[in-house]
Order: C-alpha cells, then sequence, then structure tokens
C-alpha cells in the first residue's frame, strides 16, 4: 500500500463479530479467512479445502446480511472441493441459495454461450435435454441481457445430433428442440435454430448473434475458448445475487509458477 500510494485505513474484521461491523469504502476491510491454522499452503488439499469452504461461508453470509449482492471467486478444483457432491460451483452456490433455476453463461461481450448441460458425463446428456429446462434457461439468458446491457440478444441454438439428424427413430432436434424454439419464439425472445453445432461457429455465422446456447459444455465451450481463449468470464444467471468467476479451472501444473494468464480474472 505504500509503495502503490494508497492512504485508506486498513479494518480488521473479526469473524464472529461481523455484525457488529459497518463495512465501509473508506477502508480496506480485511477479513481472515484461515483462522485456524497459520502455516500457508501452496497445495491443494484438505486445508485448502477448509479455506476456500470458509471463504463461500463468509461470502454468504455478508450477501444475506445486505452488504453486497456480488460476488467473484477464483477457480476452484472441482473434484477436490466438491467431491461429487455437486456437478460444479454453479450448482454448489444454487443449492445453497435454495435456487432451481440457475444458467452458466460464459460472457465475451462479441460473443456469449451458454450451455444447457454443464458438467454432465457424456452418455447422460441426451437423457437430460428437457423443453421445459431449455426454455428456463434461455429466458435467464435473454432476462440477463436486457438488464445488464440493455439489449434484447439474438440468441442461437445448436442441436445435439450432428447436423441436427438421428439414424435413431426418436430425435430430440425435431421432438424437444424446434418445440422449445417455436415457443420461445411466440414469447418474443430473438431466437432461431437449432443449428448444426459444426457450423454455427463459423466466423459468417457467429457474427450474427450475441449467445448461442448448446446441449453440453465441450459442444459451446471449445470453440469458444478456441476463439478468444481466456476472453471470457463465468457467470451464474438466477441467483439472488451475480456470481463471476474466471472462466477456467485451478490448472493444478502451475501452482506457484506465477506464469498463469490472468486475463480472465481481470475481466
Amino acid at each position: 500500500m505504500k509503495k502503490l500510494g494508497f492512504k485508506k485505513k486498513i479494518k480488521v474484521l473479526d469473524l464472529k463479530k461481523i455484525n457488529s461491523y459497518l463495512l465501509d469504502n473508506d477502508s480496506i476491510n480485511i477479513i481472515d479467512v484461515n483462522y485456524n491454522t497459520k502455516k500457508a499452503f501452496e497445495n491443494i488439499s484438505s486445508k485448502s479445502n477448509l479455506y476456500i469452504s470458509n471463504c463461500f461461508k463468509i461470502a454468504f453470509k455478508l450477501i444475506k446480511l445486505g452488504y453486497t449482492n456480488k460476488f467473484i471467486n477464483g477457480p476452484i478444483s472441482k473434484k477436490n472441493f466438491l467431491k461429487k457432491k455437486y456437478l460444479g460451483v454453479t450448482e454448489y452456490l444454487a443449492k445453497k441459495f435454495k435456487v432451481k433455476k440457475v444458467a452458466m453463461l460464459i460472457y465475451n461481450k462479441k460473443l456469449s454461450v451458454c450451455p444447457i448441460t454443464t458438467h454432465l458425463p457424456l452418455k447422460s446428456v441426451s437423457k437430460n435435454i428437457k423443453k421445459k429446462t431449455i426454455i428456463d434457461k434461455i429466458h435467464l439468458v435473454d432476462d440477463f441481457y436486457k438488464k445488464y446491457t440493455f439489449i434484447r440478444p439474438k440468441i442461437a441454438l445448436t442441436g445435439l445430433n450432428p447436423h441436427c439428424e438421428s439414424i435413431e427413430n426418436s430425435n430430440e432436434d425435431e421432438k424437444i428442440l424446434k418445440p422449445a424454439v417455436n415457443y420461445l419464439s411466440k414469447s418474443k425472445v430473438k431466437i432461431s435454430g437449432p443449428y448444426a453445432a459444426d457450423t454455427i461457429f463459423l466466423k459468417k455465422n457467429r457474427i450474427k448473434y450475441n449467445v448461442i446456447v448448446g446441449m453440453y459444455h465441450d459442444q459451446v465451450l471449445t470453440p469458444l475458448k478456441t476463439i478468444y481463449e481466456y476472453d471470457a468470464i463465468n457467470i451464474t444467471l438466477g441467483l439472488p445475487f451475480i456470481r463471476v468467476s474466471p472462466d477456467h479451472g485451478p490448472n493444478e501444473k502451475m501452482l506457484g509458477k506465477n506464469l498463469s494468464n490472468p486475463l480472465s480474472l481481470i475481466n
């Protein structure tokens, strides 16, 4: 602070008495999260899980007490912290705040994507593609854009099957996706599709849309990260507060090396 010329006071907050403190912008408010241990850690472990859990508990408390309605978290190792209890942090937060309708929006000013299913194994995706789920998530995306960017977004929906075709008697693109698009169009959402996922991200196609909604995680995140790399953020829609995180994981191989690209966190 001295080196950078900051002259604000430091206010150290007692975690147990946080109700009695008034957070303000005149001070830098600090909470000792890892209050049970003085030893620092660099590896993902049970100690780091305790630290992350404490961070979430404090953040939830601050939100519920009305101090803020915005929440940013850094990359978290899902396999270590969530331990298969939740599909991802999106679902973890939804459970903690008893919210049933949420959506993952990977946001970039030029083009964003939203997967209908999140961190599901591929074999489970088709069973979880439902008309209501598609409608609910696209309404969340549409409402977010209208509220925070002041535009009615143009949305493209990808098909589930290659070329939106199937050799099976039951074709989800015809039976589920098209009726969902028709329903949403009638409710004045600017949506079209389903489109073949292997061509919708071609430049001449993607420039027509603000958002491309896909059926599963890698169907839309892979092309977006290929195009923009780390120039995007992950926004959870549907929570009673704004939750943002980087659009990537913790990259355990680079821990402590000071080599990770910070662009997504800066954004």
